[in-house]
């Protein structure tokens, strides 16, 4: 079975930082891509930031929004991906989610996701 969970949410203050974390168990993380995805009331989700399966890298990514606050890495022995989430504003509240996407082979791949986790920037 698949198993995708995150944790590490909370309530913060305006200009605080949280880390998020993503373990995956029952996929071959070295050729899953990791993404954190985040969906705020009445707004469509959105990707937040990405990783992808390669070991020298992962050629991280992310939203504009989130360029320079967010760092998106990863522990390969751990299968696990965080989030480090700094200078946070109140449009960072969210729910985040964990996406693991496994490349089973070429033009084929399949979307895991966690249940999320509450994020909520707030003075």
């Amino acid at each position: 079975q698949v198993q995708v969970v995150e944790s590490g949410g909370g309530l913060v203050q305006p200009g605080g930082s949280l880390r998020l974390s993503c373990t995956v168990s029952g996929l071959p993380f070295s050729r899953t891509d990791m993404n954190w995805y985040r969906q705020a009331p009445e707004k469509e989700r959105e990707l937040v930031a990405g990783i992808d399966a390669t070991i020298s890298g992962g050629n991280p990514r992310y939203v504009d929004s989130v360029k320079g606050r967010f760092t998106i890495s990863k522990d390969n022995d751990k299968k696990t991906v965080y989030l480090q989430m700094d200078n946070l504003n109140p449009e960072d509240t969210a729910v985040y989610y964990c996406n693991a996407r496994h490349i089973r082979a070429f033009r084929e791949a399949a979307d895991y996701w966690g249940q999320g986790t509450q994020v909520t920037v707030s003075s």
